[in-house]
């Protein structure tokens, strides 16, 4: 693929071994890096919290599922939660837009400006109800 192409958001199923948590925005691939005890510890605390509050008839809490926002858009969020009706079955790699309704992103090193500006700004396009950024501020 020419260094000039980019891709779309279907393209990111059919990659050959891509890294964990491989991202799509802008067209572009984005490598997160690892992250750290904070980031991990936050997610556990608010995964469990979300689980407790997300009725099983009406919702999912889900973490390492990618969100199609658009043609060339496909981030991953730290975790969503989607409409129970957007289940279709164990071997779906993403959600559509319209099925999430909170989209929380922990903000590390790495991936400050992507998590401060623009993932925001692609949730709120995209017609996500609901985003938390949580960072380490202590």
């Amino acid at each position: 693929m020419p260094q000039t192409e980019r891709l779309h958001a279907g393209d990111l199923d059919r990659l050959p071994d891509p890294p964990p948590r491989t991202e799509l925005v802008d067209g572009s691939l984005v490598f997160p890096g690892p992250q750290n005890l904070f980031h991990m510890l936050t997610l556990a605390l608010l995964e469990q919290g979300l689980r407790r509050w997300a009725t099983w008839d009406r919702f999912r809490v889900r973490r390492e599922m990618s969100v199609v926002l658009g043609e060339r858009q496909r981030p991953e969020p730290d975790l969503i939660v989607v409409d129970a009706a957007a289940e279709t079955g164990t071997d779906r790699t993403w959600y559509p837009a319209e099925a999430v309704v909170l989209a929380v992103e922990v903000v590390s090193p790495d991936s400050e400006i992507r998590d401060r500006a623009r993932k925001p700004q692609l949730y709120a396009e995209a017609g996500i109800p609901h985003f938390w950024r949580v960072e380490d501020q202590l």
